[in-house]
């Protein structure tokens, strides 16, 4: 017993600096500790008031531990037992009550927000509706007032509410974008889940799927661009101009022959696969491949390249075919790479 307590000893202060450690870990933009909208602000103001809930708890606790230990030790020269308070009444009351009234000043706003943040505003004027549909490893967006369709990037104005209709084409996965509103599930049978959210702040925020649903869950991230109105309105013209191909007829051939059967760009290809139009604008590649402007962004031409050599490596069990085995030379990979790093959206 003693040796195995020395051995607890001897990891505690490893456990302490690991602890240390690991508190300064994650990334500040996959943080719920940095809301940027209403909804991610009501659910921080939740964690906040149940973290001061428990902190007083705490306090309390301990200072009452300390004033017994005090009061009640053992005086020289006592012999006889204490006087017991065991079954204690009033006692009894007391330490029942107080967790009762606790945990109805924690449930009282906490109902309430609930309750307020799952409205579903889907039908209601001035929202934005955005069909969410979840893939193994990837996202869909589609905006059927705007009839526009894209993946990976969420567009959304600021101050306006985004109202989302999420399913899943495969396997559970659940939609999060930590900065601004918490979890929903993306239901396999069938389910249609509805909620909304809002920022009045222009910016990138990460979005994660927060459900393990295979071998790529840790990579199926996505970006939320929120945007001015009037840029908005930009990039929905923009997504529905015509489609530019590339200006090679050979390479133009080859990309409608291999990639236009399941992806789309414009007003042309298929809608098995991601959509591409303006991917050369968008802010990362295959949603994990971060592209310049960000930290250890690259170039996009070069993140494009590395999807396109081996997209298992990139993330392992996707759906998506090597071009390679689809008989693509380095030289046409090298062609569409470049082609779609230049299609651009301007907004």
């Amino acid at each position: 017993m003693m040796k195995r307590w020395q051995a607890v000893k001897r990891l505690l202060p490893l456990l302490a600096v690991f602890s240390l450690l690991l508190a300064g870990c994650g990334r500040e933009d996959l943080s719920a500790l940095r809301p940027q909208g209403p909804v991610a602000e009501g659910q921080y103001d939740l964690m906040k008031l149940s973290i001061m809930i428990m902190i007083v708890v705490l306090i309390i606790v301990f200072a009452i531990a300390v004033y017994v230990l005090i009061k009640f030790r053992r005086k020289k020269g006592q012999t006889g037992v204490p006087e017991q308070v065991e079954g204690n009444f009033k006692l009894e009351i007391l330490w029942t009550v107080i967790p009762l009234i606790l945990v109805f000043i924690l449930a009282v706003p906490t109902v309430q927000k609930i309750f307020a943040f799952g409205d579903d505003h889907y039908n209601e004027k001035g929202s934005v509706q955005v069909k969410v549909t979840s893939h193994q490893y990837w996202w869909e967006f589609e905006y059927p007032q705007y009839g526009v369709k894209t993946a990976q990037e969420l567009m959304m104005p600021t101050g306006k509410n985004i109202a989302f209709e999420l399913k899943t084409a495969d396997v559970l996965h659940s939609f999060w974008v930590p900065s601004l509103s918490g979890k929903m599930d993306t239901n396999p049978d069938g389910t249609i889940n509805r909620f909304s959210f809002s920022t009045d702040k222009e910016g990138v925020y990460r979005g994660k799927c927060a459900e393990l649903c295979g071998p790529s869950h840790g990579l199926m991230e996505f970006k939320v661009k929120a945007v001015s109105p009037d840029s908005f309105d930009k990039w929905v013209t923009a997504m529905k101009a015509p489609a530019v191909l590339p200006k090679d007829q050979a390479l133009a051939e080859t990309f409608k022959k291999s990639c236009l059967s399941c992806h789309a760009v414009g007003d042309q290809g298929g809608p098995v696969a991601p959509n591409l139009t303006g991917i050369g604008s968008r802010e990362s590649v295959a949603g994990i491949l971060l592209n310049e402007g960000q930290d250890g962004g690259k170039p996009v031409k070069e993140n494009l390249k590395t999807w396109l050599e081996d997209p298992q490596a990139v993330k392992p069990g996707n759906k998506m075919p090597a071009p390679k085995d689809l008989g693509l030379t380095d030289e046409q990979i090298d062609g569409i790479a470049d082609y779609l790093a230049n299609y651009k959206l301007n907004y």
